[in-house]
């Protein structure tokens, strides 16, 4: 196999097929060839998105300070 390709594997829990793409697909969409479903490519160059926290965890201030 060429080294210009990635295998993926089809997220499709019936189909499962194992698909070569070529590198430069990465950040795109692919469409499997078995099932029809859409795969996006990750591309590892990408900024990972932050993460949302919950302000429940969070420890709080009490605004209510006595005096």
């Amino acid at each position: 196999m060429p080294d210009d390709s990635l295998r993926i594997m089809c997220p499709n829990l019936v189909c499962r097929k194992i698909l070569a793409v070529p590198k430069t697909a990465r950040g795109k969409t692919v469409r499997c060839r078995g099932c029809g479903t859409n795969i996006r490519i990750p591309n590892p160059n990408a900024q990972p998105q932050p993460q949302v926290t919950d302000k429940k965890a969070e420890p709080q201030e009490d605004s209510k300070q006595s005096a």
